[in-house]
């Protein structure tokens, strides 16, 4: 566990510097690839809801030091999506081909909505229409293409658990 956490802290770090370095300044018909995001996602569905959000945080803390944004802002954003995509991979998207692609594709689509939904809430810019309208579906895409290799890579260095090793029936004490 403790290695599995060592493992992830440094991909996750990886992911930090280049989302920050590389692909802040990356625009693509409107839409901007989100590395930190599918790393944090991969990485929930090969570990769960509680290791999802732990890393979600992490990785977002870093990224609003790194940026010096409003300290806490992604930290947010990016638990919930580490929780959900965790809780996802935990129960349905077991053993799913499809789990990786489909989770990076819902939780972008909520992570751009809870974004403008926060600015706003938090009375700074939101700019809805340049995120929402223009930039939604190349961001979604772009994180989709994203996938394929992010979710190989994570794989390769945490493999996920076997679901038989657990117990398998509940004993009632008492």
């Amino acid at each position: 566990m403790i290695a599995d956490a060592g493992k992830a802290a440094g991909i996750l770090f990886l992911a930090a510097i280049v989302q920050m370095s590389i692909l802040s300044s990356v625009d693509i018909l409107h839409g901007r690839p989100k590395l930190l995001l599918v790393t944090v996602i991969a990485v929930a569905l090969l570990r769960g809801s509680v290791f999802g959000a732990v890393a979600g945080f992490c990785a977002g803390f870093v990224a609003d030091t790194g940026t010096f944004g409003m300290l806490g802002f992604t930290s947010l954003l990016l638990t919930l999506a580490g929780y959900w995509a965790g809780r996802y991979g935990e129960t349905t998207g077991r053993d799913r081909a499809h789990a990786p692609v489909l989770s990076v594709a819902v939780v972008t689509v909520l992570y751009q909505f809870s974004s403008v939904l926060l600015h706003f809430m938090l009375c700074e810019p939101a700019p809805a229409r340049e995120v929402l309208l223009n930039g939604l579906f190349p961001t979604v895409l772009l994180n989709i293409l994203l996938t394929f290799p992010v979710y190989a890579l994570v794989r390769r260095l945490l493999p996920p658990h076997v679901w038989a090793d657990r117990a398998r029936e509940v004993q009632l004490l008492g």
